[in-house]
């Protein structure tokens, strides 16, 4: 993966922009930023109801929370940074990601319980359990502890699960709306979500073949991943064509995805994945409010 003489020289003193530009990304503000609008995109499912901000605030703190318990995981920051300047970053700046997790959690936790959310947590503790425990080498399997994300092929589908459950799902419960009623944003976005997991297993495609981690990329290759990628996306805009989605809409999102999909390698750089990659989960959320 390419690197940055920035990256290259973490003591470098870098302007402020760039710094507070890493920090956005490489802290999962960014990503927070992009399952937060779409938490607020999926309230207009309904178009009586108005968005519930609440909810939206209760979603960005709760994936503030998640990724960075994942990035400050011990093992993680065993292994060697490499050439990728967002481990570096992160690695770097550990304590600050613990405190930001904690942060997010006290924030989650207040909307959690004053909000009364605690009335579904049936519901949500699965999906809660299953977001938490993604990383954590919890199960022994052929004499090694293993993590979900090492089930070969589960990945993908489970991180697409747990995002369009949350982002489509809380809105529903908020309104008090069957969740049946949608089931076709539901599975849009789980199409969408689930190309973009395959163009970051593209990323860390030489990291999981050492690993053993079986992701799209380590069992069909290269090519036949991209493929697999540009069909789920084809599936969620068909999706979106069936639900009555703007075409304009459906333009820019489906040409913004391919694009990454077609050009992801794992030689680019980390601004290609934690701006441009994850940025196009931004892209129908924004336009569901502008088209």
């Amino acid at each position: 993966m390419d690197s940055s003489p920035s990256f290259a020289a973490p003591g470098a003193a870098r302007p402020f922009l760039r710094r507070a530009f890493d920090a956005l990304l490489f802290s999962s503000g960014w990503l927070a930023g992009a399952a937060a609008a779409q938490t607020a995109a999926s309230f207009r499912r309904w178009p009586a109801a108005s968005v519930s901000y609440r909810v939206v605030a209760l979603v960005f703190a709760a994936t503030l929370l998640v990724y960075n318990l994942d990035a400050v995981l011990p093992f993680k920051h065993r292994q060697p940074a490499g050439t990728s300047g967002r481990k570096a970053w992160q690695q770097r700046h550990r304590r600050g990601l613990a405190a930001l997790a904690g942060i997010a959690a006290l924030v989650a936790g207040y909307l959690f319980l004053a909000d009364g959310w605690w009335r579904y947590l049936p519901a949500l503790l699965p999906l809660t359990v299953l977001a938490l425990v993604y990383s954590w080498p919890l199960v022994r399997w052929q004499g090694q502890r293993r993590a979900l994300r090492e089930v070969p092929l589960l990945k993908g589908f489970l991180i697409a699960g747990v995002w369009s459950a949350i982002t489509v799902g809380l809105p529903a419960l908020a309104l008090h709306c069957p969740l049946a009623e949608a089931l076709g944003l539901l599975a849009q976005r789980f199409c969408l979500v689930l190309a973009l997991t395959i163009v970051f297993d593209i990323r860390d495609l030489s990291r999981d073949r050492a690993a053993g981690t079986r992701t799209f990329p380590v069992v069909l290759g290269l090519a036949v991943a991209k493929a697999v990628a540009l069909a789920f996306l084809a599936a969620a805009m068909l999706l979106g064509f069936e639900r009555g989605v703007a075409p304009l809409g459906l333009l820019l999102t489906g040409l913004s995805a391919a694009t990454v999909i077609v050009l992801a390698d794992e030689r680019r750089n980390d601004y290609f994945f934690a701006f441009l990659a994850d940025g196009v989960l931004l892209v129908p959320a924004v336009l569901y409010f502008v088209v």
